[in-house]
């Protein structure tokens, strides 16, 4: 069965009707291919025309056509910033805000966005997780940023690890798969393949830090598996466009 939704909102956060939280699909945009249809990524080589009417749709079916929206160029690493204007950052992996009205977001082809949301001192985070963000714990360091600015505790926040490569097809070689806990990967027996799960290694994080089982939700897509869906650079060799995850308090 095909999808042709544009995106798709968190069920973690259906709670909370203060919140705009979303991760688009690559329906419902106007790039041709290989970029069908709705790329939002603005490092990619389709026309920067088609991806500002992508986002100007996206943003606009998800009720934020007038948010100012804050994101970085992201560099696989586990800088975060604290985002309280729109605007483009650069070599951020992680975005935090407390500021209403304002929308935070990643772009992911594979790697996992996360999406936090603290109720009590109503703070938000967009986090983009490929294997070394993974590796390099920028889950943690996010709340632990988080707690640090606005008084975030992890018990008290629901989370939601996207949309991204699933374990099946996330083969890495040995010297990634030797950074992985045993409980994360999974070889095969008499090779070297190793295959990486990227969604519960970034789950453990946040289970770790205190958040709730009750209060964390992991996509149940991939985006190999259903890549008439979703982007994925690895399955798609790199001609692909990119999705948005998003969030942001109403004003």
């Amino acid at each position: 069965m095909a999808h042709t939704f544009s995106y798709t909102s968190p069920a973690i956060f259906s709670g909370f009707s203060e919140l705009i939280a979303a991760e688009s699909t690559r329906h419902g945009g106007v790039s041709p291919a290989p970029f069908t249809s709705l790329n939002l990524g603005i490092n990619t080589a389709d026309d920067a025309e088609n991806v500002d009417e992508n986002r100007r749709l996206f943003f606009s079916a998800i009720g934020a056509g007038t948010y100012p929206f804050a994101s970085s160029h992201q560099v696989h690493g586990t800088e975060i910033v604290w985002a309280t204007e729109a605007g483009r950052y650069t070599g951020y992996d992680a975005l935090i805000t407390d500021r209403p009205g304002l929308l935070i977001g990643v772009t992911v082809a594979d790697c996992v966005p996360i999406l936090i949301y603290d109720p009590v001192h109503k703070a938000v985070a967009a986090i983009h997780a490929g294997w070394r963000g993974t590796v390099g714990g920028i889950v943690t360091k996010t709340l632990a940023q988080m707690q640090q600015q606005f008084g975030t505790k992890a018990g008290q926040c629901y989370a939601y690890v996207g949309t991204c490569i699933d374990e099946c097809a996330f083969e890495v070689g040995p010297e990634v798969a030797e950074q992985f806990n045993v409980a994360f990967k999974r070889t095969e027996a008499g090779s070297d393949r190793s295959f990486v799960d990227l969604k519960a290694a970034n789950a453990h994080l946040l289970l770790m830090a205190g958040t709730p089982t009750i209060q964390l939700e992991i996509s149940a897509f991939s985006t190999v598996l259903h890549n008439d869906t979703y982007f994925s650079y690895r399955a798609e060799k790199g001609q692909t466009g990119r999705m948005l995850a998003v969030i942001g308090l109403m004003e």
